[in-house]
């Protein structure tokens, strides 16, 4: 079979690089960025009178139909909730807050606020809903100081919204008697535009707050990030530049990000908007379960761009790799796919491509990036076809990377027109946020593909945060840790959590994948041994890269208690916390059991049996 590499129009690549005295690597891109918008708005204002009847926004209602909005209806509406909130006087600094998931009514509540130059702010559900325990989206709220709360209906989150205690009006969709005194959106928009909005918005600088974003908050409470206008129209720009195909034909993409995390809201949604493309609402999530609605409905809309988080390509690759006729239909006009959140594994870049080459005998561009919700997101894109699951690309247009030494890694800085002013009422986390050049401080890790030639990109080598010491006084690097175990318990491990802090060795929990929860302990035992072994061999079995022991978790991590974020990959510090009772059985076993592998007994058990 012959197989097309069918690229769409894509920049070439520009960088410069300069090494230091101290070994700290510099890498530039200086390409100006030329005419960039103003205001998030003014992409609004661009296609309702460039392309007013093009759709923009679309989701499905309770029978499974996709009802859309065009630009111009978008505009419309928005127009008349900005009016809304001006009349009942949402404050200029504080943001509308919004609790419940993405759909097209939070759209246009998120673009109405902006549109007068209030900032918006999404929280991400797991803090408010299923969970009963509200403590912490009370002292979130508080934090936030709100002008207005935002929720889908006032069932689901009428306790998270009453814990908080604030004054400020309260605005659902459904079920507004749940929360007496609160306003239905159809009654804030039930107004005419006046020219106060049209005042508001042309008040706006790039300077001007547009979102309000949350940090993990992995320990303690999240800083509040904020976003300017000027940051992300500087961003959009930057990967227009990197991407121009997104020109040439209106982008259509299929999304259940949250909105509570940059890779959704100014990553995903801002792209559509900047470039005249139509936003696809997502019911699906990456579970075995939802990821059967997102492939049905990239069936149904047959999307231009494939953007997900790692594990939703896992799953999806279960079923697809078994219904080749479903993956035709659903990558007929996918372009390029994009992962975020976390690293992609060697075993699933290469599943994916196969599964393309044969669905469609071509190659899909499969890009990657670092970034942050403090840089717009995109710090580096790739924008050529790669060879490398672990490469993330080039520094954009107006960027300059600085890698500096840190405990036999290289820690990145950034430096660019998409990097964020500071936090939220927090000005000593802002200056300890940029070094003495004014470079951001992201927290990764990361290295040059090949020190000889820049061009071919950097590598993600992890996050400094993650990485710890064993006793015997050596580093774990836990993000590269993770993909080699991820390749050598494929397909059985789904995900793992990297163990040994204060210990003398490396462990790991291991979320079972689902092919093997079908198979006998013992025989998963001896496949978990053989993987260890493996990559005790190819590192030479040197401490800090070869687990000496593993223990299969009973379940999947959880979103609702931290364990994974929202974006889908998991947080090992949490997670840790989590599971230390199954951390503590780990290193007392002092020989193998029915779910915990211990190298060295199994290896003498081998070794007497042969």
């Amino acid at each position: 079979m012959q197989v097309i590499n069918a690229m769409p129009r894509l920049a070439e690549r520009i960088v410069s690089q300069t090494i230091l005295d101290d070994g700290t690597i510099v890498l530039a891109n200086n390409q100006p960025l030329g005419e960039v918008a103003t205001r998030i708005g003014d992409w609004l204002e661009h296609w309702a009178r460039h392309t007013p009847d093009a759709i923009f926004l679309s989701e499905k209602d309770r029978n499974g139909r996709w009802v859309s909005l065009s630009y111009k209806e978008t505009r419309e509406k928005v127009g008349r909730l900005a009016q809304g909130l001006l009349d009942i006087g949402i404050g200029v600094h504080e943001p509308v807050v919004a609790l419940s998931s993405a759909n097209i009514e939070q759209a246009l509540l998120m673009l109405a606020t902006l549109h007068i130059g209030r900032p918006f702010t999404t929280v991400s559900t797991a803090y408010s809903w299923p969970t009963k325990d509200y403590a912490k989206i009370s002292e979130v709220l508080q934090k936030l100081r709100p002008s207005l709360i935002y929720a889908s209906d006032g069932d689901m989150f009428v306790g998270a919204i009453s814990a908080a205690s604030l004054s400020c009006p309260v605005l659902l969709s459904e079920n507004a008697g749940a929360a007496p005194g609160s306003l239905t959106v159809a009654e804030l928009g039930n107004t005419q535009e006046t020219g106060a909005v049209a005042s508001a918005f042309d008040a706006i600088t790039p300077e001007t707050a547009a979102k309000h974003l949350l940090t993990s908050g992995s320990t303690g409470l999240p800083k509040i990030v904020i976003n300017t206008h000027g940051m992300l129209c500087a961003n959009q720009k930057q990967i227009q530049l990197a991407w121009p195909f997104l020109l040439d034909k209106k982008p259509t993409l299929l999304s259940w990000l949250p909105w509570s995390h940059t890779f959704g809201t100014n990553f995903n949604f801002n792209m559509m908007l900047a470039n005249g493309g139509t936003y696809y609402f997502d019911g699906g999530r990456p579970t075995p379960e939802l990821i059967r609605v997102t492939i049905q409905n990239m069936s149904e809309v047959q999307p231009t761009l494939f953007f997900d988080v790692p594990r939703a390509y896992d799953f999806m690759l279960d079923i697809l790799e078994q219904d080749v006729p479903l993956a035709q239909k659903a990558f007929e006009n996918v372009q390029v796919g994009f992962y975020a959140g976390a690293a992609l594994p060697a075993n699933t870049w290469g599943r994916f491509n196969r599964l393309i080459e044969e669905a469609h005998s071509r190659r899909i561009m499969l890009s990657s990036s670092i970034g942050s919700t403090e840089t717009g997101p995109v710090a580096t894109f790739i924008h050529w076809l790669n060879d490398s699951p672990r490469c993330v690309g080039l520094p954009v247009a107006g960027t300059t990377l600085k890698l500096i030494p840190n405990n036999n890694k290289f820690e990145l800085r950034v430096k660019g027109p998409q990097i964020f002013p500071g936090y939220v009422g927090e000005p000593g986390l802002t200056a300890d946020a940029f070094d003495e050049e004014n470079f951001y401080k992201i927290g990764d890790a990361c290295k040059l593909v090949d020190i000889e030639h820049p061009e071919k990109g950097i590598a993600f080598d992890g996050r400094i945060a993650e990485d710890f010491k064993l006793t015997t006084g050596t580093w774990v690097s836990v993000g590269t840790l993770r993909i080699q175990a991820l390749s050598a318990l494929s397909p059985y491990g789904r995900d793992v959590i990297v163990t040994g802090h204060g210990k003398d060795e490396i462990g790991l929990l291991i979320f079972p994948a689902e092919a093997a929860l079908q198979m006998p302990a013992l025989k998963l035992r001896s496949f978990i041994t053989e993987g260890l072994q493996k990559m005790r061999d190819s590192n030479g079995a040197s401490s800090s890269k070869s687990p000496m022991r593993a223990l299969v978790l009973n379940g999947q991590p959880s979103l609702e208690r931290g364990e994974i974020t929202d974006k889908g990959y998991i947080n090992q510090r949490m997670a840790l916390g989590i599971h230390e009772n199954e951390v503590r059985q780990l290193y007392e076993a002092t020989q193998s059991g029915a779910n915990i592998v211990v190298l060295q007994s199994e290896l003498s058990i081998g070794s007497q049996n042969s």
